[in-house]
């Protein structure tokens, strides 16, 4: 079994519908899609997670065409909208995917730049090859990383929240796990627009989550 996360992105406009009016707000940051769902009609449900202000986001989908119905959730770490939507062409032929091939979606979905977002699946080599391979015209497709599948993994880092994960990503691309390492925490806190010590403490409680299980 292969893990596969690509980064799809369309040549015009947003695979999500409302992601670029969400985005273009000054107070609201997109930041994953936990779950999401196409319905009998075509249409789409889906949870999403966003950084922001709640007066904000609910005058986004408010004033949003393509959005049904909506309801938006405070957390403590952020936002959560379920929201019933009519899908781009974009979203409708990747979700058509799901349902002609033999794999499975590991959520969350992750926002990427330019109107993508990064999808990891789960399945069979070669099934995952042909639903790579039956990706419509009008979107690129990018491999973020190809590896065997391992649940252990998987499951450490479904202890982590999205923030923490972000954290956890960017420091591993920069370098910070290398040995020798390549990245400090103030290039971290660089990319993320974060203090150091605001990096640091998140990276200790990360590594002290992580280990914890690990000893277990």
């Amino acid at each position: 079994m292969r893990y596969v996360k690509v980064s799809v992105i369309p040549t015009e406009g947003d695979i999500d519908p409302v992601a670029s009016a969400i985005e273009a707000h000054p107070s609201l940051t997109r930041e994953s899609i936990l779950h999401i769902s196409r319905l009998n009609d075509g249409t789409v449900v889906l949870l999403t997670q966003i950084r922001g202000e709640e007066g904000a986001l609910d005058s986004v989908l408010a004033s949003s065409e393509e959005v049904l119905s909506y309801d938006v959730y405070p957390q403590q770490d952020g936002l959560q909208a379920y929201v019933h939507t009519e899908p781009t062409a974009a979203a409708a032929s990747l979700l058509e995917l799901e349902q002609e091939h033999e794999f499975v979606l590991d959520m969350p979905i992750e926002y990427g730049p330019d109107g993508g977002l990064k999808v990891a699946v789960i399945g069979r080599e070669e099934t995952v090859r042909r639903a790579i391979d039956d990706i419509p015209e009008g979107i690129r497709v990018e491999l973020e990383q190809l590896s065997d599948y391992d649940p252990e993994l998987r499951e450490l880092s479904s202890l982590l929240t999205d923030r923490q994960q972000e954290l956890l990503d960017t420091a591993t691309d920069l370098g910070y796990y290398e040995v020798p390492r390549q990245a400090t925490h103030q290039d971290i806190a660089d990319e993320l627009d974060l203090s150091t010590t605001t990096v640091g403490e998140h990276l200790r409680k990360i590594e002290a989550r992580m280990l914890s299980e690990i000893a277990h």
